[in-house]
């Protein structure tokens, strides 16, 4: 029988359900977004690991406000932030 396997994004393993690290590289490689499509991109690319980051929202919402209706884009240290981790 496999004793670990890499199933949709995740290991499985005896250890449990872990996120695949490759995964994690290549969205940490991102380049900065430098338009609200480019954060739309991001947000659903890490939105299927939501669960296996601590406080999914409070991390992103920088990048979410940037969303808003009539709000100037403008990409500073605080999405920096939250974009690198």
């Amino acid at each position: 029988m496999v004793k670990k396997g890499i199933i949709l994004g995740h290991e499985v393993s005896s250890k449990g359900i872990q996120v695949d690290k490759a995964k994690v590289e290549v969205i940490a490689k991102l380049p900065k977004p430098n338009c609200i499509k480019n954060i739309r991109s991001f947000l659903g690319h890490v939105r299927f690991y939501r669960r296996s980051i601590k406080k999914f929202c409070k991390v992103v919402k920088p990048l979410t406000n940037l969303l808003v209706k009539n709000v100037p884009f403008y990409f500073d240290d605080g999405c920096l932030k939250a974009w690198r981790g």
